[in-house]
C-alpha cells in the first residue's frame, strides 16, 4: 500500500516537473538577465519612480540655501561673481550665527577686486567649509581649494553618475592617493553641525571601511547593490535618499541678505549653503527622483543641500537611508514570484482567472516594493515583474490554446456524431416514411394522418438542425433553423428580430393562419450578459414561436415583445390559438393557471431563467391562447 501511495507520488512530482520546466527556464533566464546588466537602466529608472511617487517631506529647516541668481549677475555686472561680493555676503551671513557656511563656489584663483578681503574672511571663519574637485577628469586636471582655508575646512564636490547622468550615489570620501584621504564636502557641513550636537564621526562597526555617526551606520554602497551590476564603487558611496516636496529647503537670494530681508532664525544655527542658481553659470545636477520646474534638472547647490540634509536627518531624526538586501535574498525574492507565476496555473484553470490572478499579483508586488521604499529598503521589482508575467501569460497563452485545441476537437466529433445520426435517420425511419408519403398520396381517398405524417417528416428533419446548432454552442455566432448566421456581438434588440423573422417564415401549420401581428423589439441592456446568455435568449424566442407554429391551432393574433419593464428586461410571445396544452409538454398544477412545464424546452428556459437571475412562466392567456415569457433583471448582480 504504502509503495503505491509512493509510486502515484512520485508520478505527480515527475508530471509537475514535466509541467514546471518551462517557468523554471523563464526565471532562470531573468535572473541571467539581470546579472549580465540588461535590466540595470529599468531597475533604475523604477527605483526613481518609486522615490519621487512618495508622500511630500516637511522642508528641512536646518540647511538654508543663499542662491546667486541671474539676477544677481546681471547687478555685478560680471562672472565670476568678485571676490568682494562673496567676502561682504561671508560677513553679512556671520552676524546671523550659522553653525557652518558651505561656499558651493570654486574660488582657487584670485577674482578682483576684494581677493585680500576675501582671504581674510576665510582665515577668520572657522565654520566656513569650501569646495575642490579632488579627483582628476578624463584629462587630468583637478581644481584646488581656497589656498587661505585649512584641510579640514575644505571637502571635494566630486560626484558619480550613472549611464544615463543622473546622480543616484552620494560620494562621502575618497583616496586622492593611497597616503591623502579626503571627505567630500557634505561630509564636511554634517560633521561640523552634528560635532554641536554631540555626535562625532567615527569608522563603521560592521563595516569598519563605513562613515558612522553616533549609532547610524552609513552602508556603503556595492558593485552589485540593489539594481547595479558592477558598479564603480570606488570610495566611499551611499546611496542618494532625497526629500520630497515641492520646497524641500529655504531658499533665499543674494539681494535678500544685502538688504536684510532675512529672519535671523532662518540661518542661526543652521547650516548655510551658498551656490550658483543661474542656469548660465552651468552649476547643475541631474536625478529622476526630484520634481521641480525641469523634471530631472536641479542647481548643484541644492543637491548638496539634499545629500547633507540625508545624513543630518538619518542621525537626528531616524529617517531611514536606503539599504538592500543581499544577493542571495534578492535572487529568493525574484523566484518567489516567478513560482507564484507558475502556480497560478495549477490552482485557476480559466485563463481569464489566471489573467485576473496574474494582475492582482502584479499590483500587490508593485505595493509592496514602494512600501519598501518608503521604509528605506531598495527591492527589485523589474526582474519580479518579468518573472510573474511572463510566466502567467505564457501559461494563459498555452491554456488558451489547449482551450481551443480541445474545443475543436470536440467540435469535430460532434459534428461526426451529428451526420452519423443524421446518415442513421436519413437511410432508415425517414426512407421508410417517404414510401408510406408517396403511398398515402398515391390514394384515391386521402389517408387522415396524411397530415400528421408530413409533420413527422418535417420534425425529423429538423432534428439534424437542432443538433448542429448545439455542436457550435461554443462558438461566438448562431445559426438558426435556415442557416442565417447571427453575430452574438450585435445589440440583443437585432438579434431577436433576426431570429423572429428567420422563424415566422418556416413552414409550420399553425404559422400560416396569423393575421395580425404585434411586435416590438426595444433595446435592452446587455453590459452584464455573456455570450451564452444572448445565445440562449435567441434560441428561447424561436422555441417559443416554434411552439406557436405547432401547438396554437387556428391562432390569428401574435404578439412578441422584447423590452424593459421597469427594472425588469423581458422576452413575451402571446397567441390566440386553441392549443391544447398537453402539447406543449405541461400540465395546469392549481386553478391559478399557472403552469409548471416539464418538456425539454421548460427545462432549458428554466434554466437560462436561472443563470440571469430571473423567472420562466408560461401560462393560459386570456381569453385564450397561451403566454411564453422570460423576464430578468436589468440590473448587473454580483455573482455574475
Amino acid at each position: 500500500m504504502k509503495r503505491d501511495r509512493w509510486q502515484a507520488v512520485k508520478a505527480k512530482l515527475a508530471t509537475w516537473g514535466r509541467g514546471s520546466l518551462p517557468g523554471v527556464m523563464v526565471i532562470v533566464a531573468v535572473m541571467m538577465a539581470r546579472l549580465t546588466g540588461a535590466l540595470q537602466f529599468l531597475e533604475l529608472v523604477a527605483f526613481d519612480r518609486f522615490l519621487l511617487l512618495r508622500p511630500p517631506e516637511p522642508m528641512d529647516e536646518r540647511i538654508v540655501i543663499v542662491g546667486i541668481t541671474e539676477e544677481d549677475i546681471q547687478r555685478a555686472r560680471t562672472y565670476p561673481i568678485p571676490d568682494r561680493d562673496i567676502a561682504d555676503l561671508l560677513k553679512r551671513l556671520q552676524t546671523y550665527q550659522p553653525i557652518a557656511i558651505g561656499l558651493d563656489i570654486v574660488r582657487d584663483i584670485p577674482v578682483e577686486p576684494g581677493h585680500a578681503e576675501l582671504t581674510s574672511v576665510f582665515r577668520s571663519s572657522k565654520n566656513a567649509i569650501g569646495v575642490e574637485i579632488a579627483l582628476p577628469d578624463r584629462n587630468g586636471f583637478i581644481v584646488t581649494p581656497p589656498p587661505a582655508l585649512p584641510p579640514e575646512q575644505v571637502g571635494f564636490a566630486d560626484t558619480v553618475l550613472d549611464a544615463d547622468g543622473y546622480q543616484r550615489r552620494s560620494l562621502l570620501g575618497a583616496h586622492k592617493s593611497p597616503q591623502d584621504y579626503r571627505f567630500s564636502f557634505t561630509i564636511q557641513l554634517a560633521k561640523h553641525y552634528l560635532e554641536t550636537k554631540g555626535v562625532k564621526l567615527d569608522d563603521g562597526i560592521r563595516d569598519r571601511d563605513a562613515m558612522r555617526f553616533g549609532s547610524i551606520e552609513l552602508t556603503r554602497v556595492q558593485s552589485n547593490s540593489g539594481g547595479y551590476v558592477g558598479a564603480d564603487a570606488g570610495g566611499n558611496q551611499i546611496l542618494l535618499n532625497v526629500r520630497t516636496g515641492q520646497k524641500p529647503f529655504r531658499v533665499l537670494s543674494l539681494a535678500q541678505i544685502k538688504s536684510g530681508q532675512v529672519n535671523p532664525d532662518w540661518i542661526r544655527g543652521k547650516i548655510v549653503l551658498i551656490g550658483m542658481m543661474s542656469f548660465s553659470a552651468k552649476d547643475l545636477a541631474s536625478s529622476g527622483a526630484i520634481a521641480g520646474i525641469n523634471p530631472g534638472r536641479i542647481y548643484g547647490v541644492e543637491m548638496q543641500a539634499h545629500e547633507t540634509s540625508q545624513i543630518i536627518s538619518a542621525v537626528l531624526d531616524r529617517r531611514p537611508l536606503i539599504q538592500v538586501w543581499g544577493d542571495d535574498w534578492e535572487t529568493l525574492w525574484i523566484g518567489v514570484w516567478g513560482l507564484l507565476g507558475m502556480s497560478l496555473g495549477r490552482f485557476l484553470r480559466s485563463p481569464w482567472k489566471i489573467l485576473l490572478g496574474l494582475l492582482i499579483a502584479s499590483i500587490s508586488s508593485i505595493a509592496i516594493c514602494y512600501g519598501l521604499i518608503l521604509m528605506g529598503w531598495w527591492m527589485p521589482i523589474v526582474p519580479v515583474l518579468l518573472a510573474l508575467v511572463l510566466n502567467g501569460a505564457g501559461l494563459t497563452a498555452a491554456l488558451f490554446y489547449r482551450h481551443e485545441q480541445e474545443l475543436r476537437l470536440r467540435l469535430e466529433e460532434r459534428q461526426f456524431a451529428i451526420e452519423q445520426t443524421f446518415n442513421a435517420i436519413h437511410s432508415g425511419p425517414l426512407q421508410t416514411l417517404v414510401g408510406i408519403l408517396r403511398t398515402a398520396q398515391g390514394e384515391a381517398t386521402p389517408s387522415p394522418f396524411l397530415p400528421e405524417l408530413k409533420r413527422l417528416s418535417q420534425e425529423l428533419r429538423a432534428v439534424y438542425g437542432s443538433v448542429q446548432r448545439d455542436a457550435i454552442a461554443d462558438e461566438p455566432h448562431l445559426r438558426m433553423g435556415s442557416a442565417i448566421e447571427l453575430a452574438l456581438q450585435a445589440p440583443l434588440h437585432e438579434l431577436l428580430y433576426k431570429v423572429y423573422s428567420n422563424t415566422l417564415e418556416q413552414e409550420l401549420p399553425y404559422l400560416q393562419t396569423i393575421k395580425f401581428k404585434i411586435v416590438q423589439f426595444d433595446p435592452l441592456n446587455t453590459s452584464h450578459l455573456r455570450l451564452e446568455h444572448k445565445r440562449g435568449l435567441c434560441r428561447f424566442l424561436e422555441e417559443a414561436l416554434c411552439n406557436v407554429g405547432k401547438h396554437a391551432i387556428e391562432t390569428t393574433r401574435l404578439t412578441v415583445i422584447c423590452t424593459q419593464e421597469g427594472d425588469r428586461q423581458v422576452i413575451r410571445v402571446v397567441d390566440n390559438g386553441n392549443g391544447k396544452l398537453s402539447e406543449i409538454e405541461a400540465t395546469i398544477q392549481d386553478s391559478n393557471t399557472n403552469i409548471q412545464s416539464s418538456g425539454l424546452g421548460t427545462q432549458l428556459a428554466n434554466n437560462l431563467a436561472k443563470q440571469l437571475g430571473g423567472t420562466f412562466r408560461r401560462y393560459q392567456n386570456v381569453p385564450k391562447g397561451t403566454v411564453c415569457e422570460l423576464s430578468w433583471s436589468a440590473k448587473r448582480r454580483w455573482f455574475w
